[in-house]
């Protein structure tokens, strides 16, 4: 990558390379078939500062803002989509929504054990009936003196198992609904009440654990409210946005990592008396492959870059969840095609892989949605405001 960038991030690139060579990525087949990532591995990301890589250092982070995050999530799936899926949604949904709009007493509570390590976070907005359409949640909290006790179930919740502090968006004005009437709770899993069912048996990610989440009568103080009563779906929706930039990093790993390998592949496997890497079909697959990318890397580092900036970017960043996810799934769809048979095969990466990229354009808001939101916000900016 060749932006002129401080050498700060090339070092921390590098770093992260490094041990994602030599701890994650030997370690990914035996991830995919024990369906768990080892959680000492997640404590030596949290040791070695990855897990706090965007927030301040006075939380323990790195205070590498957007771009070192994305950083960071390109080469954790590059390595391993199971890994990078749980860091994920640590960092980028769970801990970010605490970090943008949590008290300074609940980031003070919360956010050092979070970028340590110590603690895993997840960020539960999905319910039964309310998926795409997340402005249906029915989950209630209703208030009793200094406390609002917690009632309903969250579905598909990425690190729902394992996770340690769970912010949640729950009712507390049914009349009013999501907007207006929702608000984000910070819940810790040993609170009684709360449990979690076993975690799903999913196509791919089978080392990210995902699972439904179970609340009956969770009593949750009310200094664990995470922004403003009432206003919890803006606080989801604005950590969404910017976790939307760092998925498209994480596609971008997963697309990269599927173009080395059919260069790889091209140079090696020999047919009709030649290297295939000499074959004019296999050599317009990478071109396109390549040029996909390079297009996506653009995106998602200006996108960042605009974050890091205080400038908008809503749009920019429903375009990498939209391009990547696509993107990285094109990519490995012609990687498999490249390698054959071999592709098909669980031994080797490229079957995971195919399995693995198909959720990227599911979970963080479908890729209908961000058509939605993309149109939404050209529109707006020639004064047309879309109906929801």
């Amino acid at each position: 990558m060749n932006y002129d960038l401080p050498p700060e991030y090339t070092a921390l690139r590098r770093m992260m390379r490094e041990f994602c060579e030599e701890e994650i990525k030997p370690a990914a087949k035996r991830i995919d078939h024990s369906g768990q990532v080892p959680r000492e591995m997640l404590q030596r990301l949290g040791e070695l500062g990855f897990l706090g890589v965007p927030f301040p250092r006075q939380y323990g982070g790195m205070g590498a803002g957007e771009i070192g995050y994305c950083i960071l999530m390109e080469e954790l799936n590059r390595a391993s989509p199971s890994v990078a899926t749980i860091v994920g949604a640590h960092i980028g949904i769970g801990v970010m929504s605490l970090y943008l709009d949590g008290s300074k007493t609940l980031q003070d509570k919360y956010m050092p054990d979070l970028c340590s390590g110590k603690k895993i976070c997840a960020f539960a907005l999905t319910e039964p009936n309310a998926g795409s359409d997340a402005a249906a949640i029915q989950m209630r909290a209703t208030l009793e003196g200094d406390s609002y006790f917690l009632d309903g179930q969250k579905m598909w919740i990425t690190n729902g198992p394992i996770a340690d502090v769970i912010n949640v968006l729950a009712l507390t004005d049914p009349a009013l609904g999501a907007r207006g009437g929702a608000t984000v709770f910070a819940v810790e899993r040993e609170w009684e009440g709360y449990s979690t069912g076993k975690p799903e048996r999913k196509m791919g990610l089978h080392g990210s654990p995902t699972s439904l989440l179970n609340f009956d009568n969770v009593r949750v103080p009310k200094e664990n409210i995470v922004g403003q009563l009432g206003l919890g779906f803006v606080t989801f929706m604005k950590t969404l946005d910017i976790g939307r930039v760092s998925l498209g990093a994480a596609t971008l790993g997963g697309a990269q990592a599927a173009l080395e390998a059919c260069v790889r592949w091209a140079r090696t496997r020999s047919q009709f008396g030649r290297q295939i890497a000499h074959m004019q079909s296999v050599q317009f697959i990478v071109a396109d492959m390549a040029a996909e990318i390079e297009a996506l890397r653009a995106l998602v580092y200006r996108t960042a870059w605009l974050v890091d900036t205080g400038r908008p970017f809503i749009k920019e960043a429903g375009m990498c969840k939209l391009l990547g996810s696509e993107t990285a799934s094109r990519c490995i769809d012609r990687a498999v095609q490249i390698h054959g048979a071999l592709g098909l095969s669980r031994d080797f990466p490229l079957e995971r892989a195919f399995r693995d990229a198909r959720i990227s354009e599911i979970f963080e808001g479908t890729n209908e949605i961000q058509r939605i939101v993309i149109a939404s916000e050209l529109m707006q900016e020639v004064g047309v405001r879309l109906r929801p």
